[in-house]
């Protein structure tokens, strides 16, 4: 990449069938100008054509000052002189924008969605949808945050004269995690290598850039050399997910014997204890016709399977084995099953 970011490749390029992507997704490490890149494009595209365009948060709280926020930046560095302004709507479930007056677009909230599906007339003149942040530093997703974004993406998409409008998305991140919901959900996770470029799907594409002058201004400031050895400057300036930690991932030797299937997010994971080695391993290769099927949360809580407690033995045995170190992983995502389903108990 150049000294800042650029999306021009990347609204180019089309899906793995060759279709026109609806979702363009991007990472790159921090201060590289991604936000920068794609709120200008759609301030551009409103000023030449009048096209308006949406500003996705994640909770209502961040529609304070919304304008401020997206429009700051960008005005010191390419819109001189003009004033992006903001008035809430409908007891504040959305934010209409204006700039210099005219209104341009609209800023809404993921944890809103339901209010919203009953006002998607309001949106029919929405021709594109930004998220920045999409993957959270702090793991604080919605709830059903995935499907939040589908119903207001739906209730965006109708209208015009048309069932179904094409209205892309836009999303960008910093590199937090390869296991976010979206890369899950995607089928992202297992495809994404360190030196992917770019992955296409169906009705998305991908980007994952690395902007070296970026990295290169992080690692010369005083500040980040202080603390250069703490994970975070390291994910900041040099692009690497900041809460992966690849420790654990590798398949045991020997024979096993299968201990348990374990339900986490509507998907199936299996148990195998390594005698000879001492540890546990998970995959996602369970054997459904195996009796013991087990779940820690109420979501995932269905006809055949155990909902265990603390107290259960079997809990108890898994977490002395996690905290002892004795558990290996196939990927990330397994890891992070076990992980959160230990958390649940």
């Amino acid at each position: 990449m150049g000294k800042f970011y650029d999306g021009t490749k990347l609204l180019s390029m089309k899906d793995i069938n060759g279709d026109r992507p609806e979702i363009y997704m991007t990472t790159t490490n921090r201060t590289g100008g991604k936000t920068v890149w794609f709120s200008r494009y759609c301030v551009k595209q409103f000023l030449k054509s009048g096209e308006k365009f949406m500003i996705v948060y994640r909770y209502k709280n961040e529609l304070d000052d919304c304008a401020g926020k997206f429009f700051k930046d960008i005005e010191r560095l390419f819109f001189r002189g003009m004033v992006m302004k903001s008035k809430s709507k409908a007891m504040g479930a959305y934010h209409e924008l204006f700039l210099d007056d005219k209104s341009c677009g609209y800023a809404v909230a993921l944890n809103g969605a339901d209010k919203l599906k009953k006002m998607s007339h309001l949106f029919s003149d929405t021709t594109r949808m930004f998220f920045d942040e999409f993957q959270s530093e702090t793991n604080d997703y919605c709830p059903n945050e995935i499907e939040k974004l589908i119903s207001i993406h739906t209730s965006v998409a109708r209208g015009g004269g048309e069932q179904v409008r094409y209205v892309p998305l836009y999303m960008c991140a910093n590199p937090v995690s390869l296991i976010n919901p979206y890369y899950v959900e995607l089928g992202i996770a297992n495809r994404l290598k360190s030196d992917t470029k770019f992955i296409k799907g169906e009705g998305f594409v991908l980007e994952q850039g690395y902007v070296e002058s970026a990295s290169e201004a992080q690692r010369e400031s005083g500040f980040n050399r202080a603390f250069a050895k703490n994970k975070y400057t390291m994910y900041s300036g040099e692009g690497l997910y900041l809460n992966d930690n690849l420790a654990f991932i590798e398949k045991p030797k020997g024979a096993s014997r299968y201990l348990a299937t374990l339900r986490y997010k509507g998907c199936d994971y299996a148990l195998r204890s390594f005698e000879v080695e001492g540890v546990i391993y998970c995959d996602d290769k369970a054997d459904n016709t195996f009796p013991n099927k087990i779940t820690v949360t109420t979501e995932d809580h269905n006809i055949n399977y155990v909902m265990l407690r603390s107290n259960d033995l079997f809990i108890s045995n898994m977490r002395y084995f996690f905290e002892k170190g004795c558990f290996r992983f196939k990927n990330l995502q397994c890891k992070e099953a076990v992980k959160i389903g230990r958390a649940h108990v």
